[in-house]
């Protein structure tokens, strides 16, 4: 459930008529709904009610916006960073450093040391070099790092290609032969307090199989680290849990998540971590936009939005369907292609697509934007970036200012030697 809904006859998010936002704001924009943000918070820590005192840290990287970091920060979210700039943001946000977990497979030497450095709560080692690093880096500071092993269980999470993490020829983590050899190792390193195991096989899954089958493989390799002595206690499960990006579209809910994790992890005796993203911020976004023409086309009308591949890269980069809705339908219907004005092919959110009649200046929505939108946009063909905002109720507030072109080329600067 969103809070997106139609009014006599105009989108609203919760009590605000999107045409007011596009008015005040411009197009394209990005609107999130607190109110979808707090009850998917609060839905997916209700699913882990059978679990003890379970750690979640929200995926920086699904939205980083600091208004919707605070939202999460209200509701007891931690926070999981894969960089040293969302470890600031987290931490700007209210985020608490013993609730941030530092995860990714290319941390720095200095993101590694900025970690230390802001007291964070756990490390998840993606190899054995940065796990001897990290350790040399700690004893420095003269401090225990506390981490966790990223394995690599080979597991086919039958999502897209390019979010597949758990599968063997994947970058991340160590492979789960190796695992127990490895967290043996770094155990004996003085400035580390290895004290778990990570994993996370991919995003958007639509299936809890793959899950399983990694989780218990994780479980196995519990056992064997502590009948070699190791401490293990523990398990950081990912997130990667799917949303549904069409109307209509079943996939399991989060209450069916939680129960299948306290099936399988009943006798780890071990505190779970969970890394929530898109299933949390995904359907509490749209992305505003404006037609700037119809094109005639030879089987199909274009209808050209002002939204681009730059502003929101998923269907270009994966192929990915998002819902797309005029904010004032008429209840008539069309097939159309729908593209941006951006000079690539594939600035194509959708062929072929059955949708509402629209005209040159009607205003539309690219549904389920919430999560890897924004975040993944960019200035491509010297655009802007869009403008942010947050509804509450009756009332919005611009959370990030569109950044027009011409401050981005402020930014660059032409040598003297290439001066007439």
């Amino acid at each position: 459930m969103d809070h997106f809904q139609l009014r006599d006859g105009v989108l609203h998010a919760e009590d605000v008529p999107l045409p007011r936002v596009a008015e005040e704001v411009g197009t394209p924009l990005y609107v999130y709904s607190r109110a979808t943000l707090v009850r998917h918070a609060r839905v997916f820590r209700d699913a882990l009610s059978e679990l003890k005192d379970p750690h979640i840290a929200f995926a920086v990287k699904s939205n980083p916006n600091l208004a919707v970091l605070r939202v999460l920060a209200n509701e007891g979210y931690g926070a999981d960073v894969v960089s040293g700039g969302e470890l600031t943001r987290a931490l700007k946000a209210g985020m608490k450093p013993e609730d941030i977990v530092f995860s990714g497979v290319g941390k720095t030497h200095a993101e590694l040391q900025h970690g230390i450095e802001a007291g964070i709560g756990q490390f998840n080692i993606e190899s054995e070099e940065e796990g001897y690093e990290l350790a040399a880096i700690a004893r420095r500071f003269g401090v225990k790092a506390a981490c966790a092993l990223r394995v690599n269980p080979d597991v086919d999470a039958r999502t897209h290609e390019k979010i597949s993490t758990g599968k063997r020829e994947n970058k991340f983590g160590v492979p789960l032969d190796r695992a127990a050899e490895i967290y043996t190792g770094l155990a004996s390193e003085d400035g580390l307090d290895m004290r778990g195991i990570a994993v996370h096989i991919g995003s958007q899954l639509a299936d809890l199989e793959p899950l399983e089958t990694a989780f218990g493989k994780v479980g196995a390799l519990i056992a064997e680290l502590r009948e070699g002595g190791c401490s293990v206690t523990h398990a950081d499960l990912g997130g990667g849990l799917g949303v549904p990006y069409k109307a209509g579209e079943e996939l399991p809910a989060p209450a069916e998540y939680g129960k299948m994790v306290a099936r399988v992890t009943k006798d780890w005796d071990v505190r779970l971590m969970f890394e929530p993203g898109r299933v949390i911020a995904g359907n509490a976004g749209v992305l505003l936009t404006k037609v700037i023409r119809v094109k005639r086309g030879i089987e199909r009308p274009f209808v050209v939005v002002d939204a681009a591949m730059n502003d929101l890269a998923r269907p270009a980069m994966y192929g990915a369907w998002h819902d797309f809705d005029a904010v004032e339908p008429t209840g008539e219907k069309t097939v159309a292609h729908i593209v941006g004005p951006i000079c690539e092919t594939g600035d194509t959110f959708a062929m072929d697509r059955e949708c509402d009649v629209l005209g040159a200046g009607d205003l539309a929505v690219f549904r389920t934007a919430g999560a890897y939108g924004a975040t993944m946009a960019s200035s491509y063909n010297s655009r802007g970036f869009v403008a942010e905002v947050l509804v509450d109720g009756y009332k919005f507030a611009v959370v990030a200012d569109r950044i027009a072109a011409g401050a981005i080329m402020d930014a660059e600067q032409v040598p003297d030697w290439l001066q007439d």
